[in-house]
């Protein structure tokens, strides 16, 4: 091959027409359905960024492009950085002042980005919201023009912008934004967030992911023809093909240096391809070239010049490292023109120069201020030089924590205490167990509960700990162990107050008798609950703290209430709202037990109404996404109340998208599948109960609300899909030896277990208890419903229950029984869906004692009230309820439907009916229950069917049946 000289040019996009085009109806769809993101993915070198780049030159000029890279520090990133730039370029395009004014009430949380743009004026929140900041900022300026946001690499991302990106996926769908995000595929490592979020992504219908595959034969001879401006000679594709198996890029870089060079010096292996334009430069820009890779794969000019020493001769050797290929400007900095190019240069870096260069970096960043920390850390880390490794850490942990970016805080507490023993004690400047402390704290608050755990566990094992320290710890190991759903919580609060027994009254003890008091509660330890709370209003009173006392209020009024004591409970809840004041954390405690009490008691218009204003605070003090998801939460508990559940659903799923942390989302994932249940839809229901089963599951035995909760949403679900053994299963545990009584909860799962008592005893099944032996099922539900028939409410629950197990047989069939239970659901304080639910099993109970036209008219209500409130489940029922009592077109008349296909003569409707239930196993008696005919009837539409069809025996009808599809 003769050597043919081929400019350095952007390379030709061969291979990627579909990809290209599917980006391009991302773009088209964004512009009228809102926001999309496509996530492209692929090995190093296959032309991820060259297909972003070809896209984004071929956008009209009314999309405004913002791009992003994530950078290689090793996941010392400093927070945001990806998110941040294109930020400022969109503050560049409308100004501070007019960002600013997008972001709106959030802006203190963009501020932490941009400190540059203008304050609100008000207080910073305690957690200024940086993740809906981002979010209402580029919602509000694609108003003006549609946005293509780029984030290029996520393979590298920092959790703090990946945080950001998640929720800007989820969250904007009004805007008009299209994401694109880019990651390599073969870079994912086991645990790696990206590995977890991806298969998010995929289940939205508004997010697209292509992987890009290698160039074939023919795009490889294609690129390289489009390269050479030449046809390529068989022998010659051949090699490429071989030495660079269809990469674009070594496609490339192949092709160029097989051009300047004779066959017997083509380069060996890939590596020889990504030096191959380094090694052809001077040997001065060689070297700054080396010190430029050890900043990562994008440097800025200032710093590189700094680091460095000598301006003039970085721009010469920039401007021959441009000219060679090898560099690229990217604004006001040198980029390598790939990573891969950078870690082979990277790579011939000498250790004492690395050591020399990462040095060099250190001490420069170190005059740009907190915002560059874990950089800092990263290159004294790189330079081994512990000691401002350790002190580099533990600023980037402080500049962490202020930017909310919890995993990069835990991660430099963790460098720390890995640096430890290298650095002197006199330049630790704190003590071990502290810094132990702070890391766990961090680990938290990034999810991580068991590290968390694991380092508390380190600290309490030092020995000489104070009693303060140690209770400390001890506490929040307690906290900790709760997030994760395990037991022994209550007993280190209880160990951590025995420390500070004898004491002077503490801010410290108040809080942990308070938290104790919480536990308690939660654990349905009611009676003790209020003497905690107690005894912390009292602690909180001697040392001033009147959030506190707030906070003991707020507890001893919900235990109260579920005690029965209404009155004092209510009067607590409002002592607790009073003495809140200022203090955020205690007045959004109020609004939201105030909510759910007043819900719980069938006051549901001031639930809704104190849980919207709750919410209202909560998004505007940046806690959105926990406390105000809870309090989202029960409002829409209390809209669904009242009848309007798509209202309710509608809020569910905006709370949902704001990606609550796992134990502030349980109850509004509880609530979305008991939502969806009624409003008809079964199989989403159920796929939705199997997608979050695991993280509903975590709190069940350390909370009693959560163990009813998913106990009644999960029985109900086997129980619509006709497993009553599935059933029992669901909710035999929460009625079990270990119950303890939550009147409030309690009431409605033991309607769901009277349900399955009675749909056990109409279909034979034996129900058994833990250890496999039968049980008493409605014996156990009655001692239950002794402790919770004084609940407030209880009237209207307790009237189904009892009408479920009512009749001669206990199934659920006396008309009387369930007309108690009609009227009883008339009333406000009872939920909306128990009266058509009432009133059509009246109906049914009615048809079964021949009251045919009582029935058709009980129906016909229940179904005006299940349209009216959109409950789907219902009106479903009600429509089969009515076939089965014949009122379909030509039911029960003898006329023919269908064309014979079952045999020579065609089946009735009601034969049909009848047929469905013969392929199900059921006996004559069972069907006459099921239909509402006699048994007699029911044999002759037996007979006749067997007739029909030519069959010898049920069984071979069913079988023809199934066969024939009928």
């Amino acid at each position: 091959m003769t050597p043919m000289p081929i400019p350095p040019s952007p390379s030709v996009l061969v291979g990627r027409d579909d990809d290209l085009a599917a980006l391009r109806r991302a773009y088209e769809r964004m512009l009228v359905q809102g926001a999309r993101a496509v996530v492209v993915g692929g090995e190093a070198g296959i032309g991820k960024s060259r297909l972003v780049a070809e896209f984004v030159q071929r956008l009209p000029p009314e999309a405004l492009v913002l791009r992003g890279q994530c950078v290689d520090l090793d996941r010392d990133a400093p927070p945001y950085a990806p998110i941040t730039a294109p930020l400022r370029e969109l503050a560049r395009v409308v100004g501070p002042e007019e960002l600013a004014a997008l972001a709106g009430a959030s802006v203190e949380g963009l501020r932490i980005l941009l400190p540059e743009l203008p304050g609100s004026g008000e207080p910073a929140a305690a957690a200024p919201p940086v993740l809906e900041a981002v979010t209402v900022a580029l919602e509000a300026a694609s108003r003006v023009r549609p946005i293509v946001l780029v984030v290029e690499d996520l393979h590298w991302v920092d959790p703090a912008t990946l945080g950001v990106l998640r929720f800007l996926v989820r969250v904007a769908t009004a805007g008009r934004i299209l994401v694109v995000l880019t990651f390599r595929s073969d870079q994912l490592r086991r645990g790696d967030p990206l590995r977890a979020w991806l298969p998010e992504l995929e289940r939205s219908d508004r997010v697209q992911r292509r992987e890009l595959a290698r160039l074939d034969r023919r795009g490889v001879e294609a690129m390289v023809a489009s390269l050479r401006g030449a046809a390529v000679a068989p022998r010659d594709l051949a090699l490429v093909v071989e030495r660079t198996e269809g990469v674009p890029f070594f496609v490339e870089e192949f092709a160029r240096a097989e051009a300047a060079t004779v066959p017997e010096c083509y380069p060996e292996s890939l590596r020889d391809v990504l030096l191959a334009r380094y090694e052809g430069l001077s040997e001065p820009t060689q070297k700054i070239l080396r010190t430029l890779s050890a900043g990562g794969t994008c440097v800025e000019h200032d710093l590189i010049t700094v680091v460095h020493g000598d301006a003039d001769s970085v721009e010469t050797a920039a401007r021959e490292a441009i000219a060679g290929g090898v560099l690229v400007v990217d604004g006001s900095s040198y980029s390598f023109r790939h990573a891969l190019v950078r870690d082979a240069i990277h790579d011939e870096l000498l250790p004492g120069e690395r050591v020399r260069a990462h040095t060099c970096y250190a001490e420069a960043l170190e005059s740009r201020g907190p915002s560059a920390a874990s950089e800092i850390s990263y290159h004294w880390m790189a330079a081994h030089d512990a000691e401002r490794a350790f002190a580099s850490s533990l600023d980037a942990m402080a500049h962490a924590r202020a930017s909310f970016a919890h995993a990069l805080a835990a991660r430099m507490g963790e460098r720390a205490l890995e640096l430890w023993e290298q650095v002197p004690p006199d330049a630790r400047g704190r003590d071990r167990a502290e810094l132990l402390g702070s890391t766990a704290h961090h680990f938290r608050d990034a999810g991580e509960s068991e590290r968390a755990v694991a380092l508390v566990d380190e600290a309490l094992a030092i020995e000489g700990l104070g009693a303060p320290c140690r209770a400390t710890l001890l506490r929040d190991k307690a906290s900790y162990l709760a997030n994760l759903g395990q037991v022994g919580s209550v007993a280190l609060l209880r160990e951590a107050l025995a420390l500070l027994e004898g004491g002077e009254p503490s801010a410290l003890r108040a809080r942990i008798l308070g938290e104790l008091a919480a536990r308690l509660m939660l654990e349905a330890d009611l009676v003790e609950a209020v003497a905690v709370a107690d005894a912390a209003a009292a602690e909180a009173e001697a040392v001033g703290s009147q959030g506190r006392r707030s906070v003991a209020a707020n507890i001893r009024g919900m235990a109260l209430v579920e005690l029965g004591r209404i009155d004092e409970g209510l009067e607590q809840l409002e002592l607790a709202g009073a003495l809140a004041g200022e203090d955020d954390s205690a007045r959004l405690r109020y609004w939201l037990n105030l909510s759910d009490a007043l819900s719980l008691l069938g006051r549901f218009r001031e639930a809704v109404a104190a849980g919207e204003q709750g919410a209202e605070h909560a998004r505007r003090h940046g806690v959105a996404r926990t406390l105000g998801a809870m309090l989202m939460a029960n409002t829409a508990d209390a809209l669904a109340s009242t009848g309007e559940w798509r209202r309710a659903e509608e809020l569910l799923d905006r709370a949902l998208e704001l990606d609550a942390p796992l134990g502030f989302a349980a109850h509004l994932q509880r609530r979305k599948i008991w939502t969806v249940l009624w409003r008809g839809d079964r199989a989403q229901a159920a796929s939705l109960l199997a997608r979050w089963r695991q993280p509903l599951s975590r709190q069940l035995r350390t909370e009693r609300l959560s163990l009813v909760g998913l106990a009644k949403v999960a029985g109900a679900i086997a129980l619509e899909n006709g497993d009553v053994a599935g059933a029992w299963a669901e909710v035999r545990d929460a009625i079990g030896p270990e119950h303890r009584p939550l009147p409030s909860a309690d009431l409605f799962l033991l309607v769901v277990v009277a349900r399955i008592v009675a749909a056990a005893r109409r279909e034979g099944v034996v129900l058994l208890d833990a250890q496999g032996e039968r049980i008493d099922a409605e014996a156990r539900l009655r001692e239950i419903l002794a402790t919770a028939a004084r609940w407030p409410t209880g009237a209207a629950l307790i009237a189904v229950i009892e009408a479920e197990l009512g009749g001669a047989s206990g199934t659920g069939d006396d008309p009387r029984a369930w007309a108690v239970a009609a009227r009883a659901n008339e009333a406000d304080t009872a939920e909306v869906h128990l009266l058509p639910y009432s009133r059509l099993r009246l109906a049914e109970a009615l048809a079964a004692v021949g009251r045919r036209d009582e029935a058709e008219r009980e129906a016909q209500e229940a179904r005006a009230v299940a349209e009216r409130a959109g409950l789907g489940l219902l009106v479903d029922a009600v429509d089969r309820f009515e076939r089965r009592l014949g009122r379909d077109a030509g039911a029960g008349s003898g006329a023919a439907s269908g064309s014979g296909a079952l045999g020579t003569e065609p089946l009735t409707d009601r034969e049909r009916q009848v047929l469905a239930l013969v392929a199900q196993g059921l006996g004559n008696r069972a069907i006459a229950e099921e239909l509402f005919i006699s048994v007699k009837t029911a044999s002759v539409h037996v007979s006749n069917i067997l007739r029909k069809l030519g069959a010898a025996t049920r069984t071979e009808a069913a079988y023809l049946a199934r066969r024939s599809g009928g």
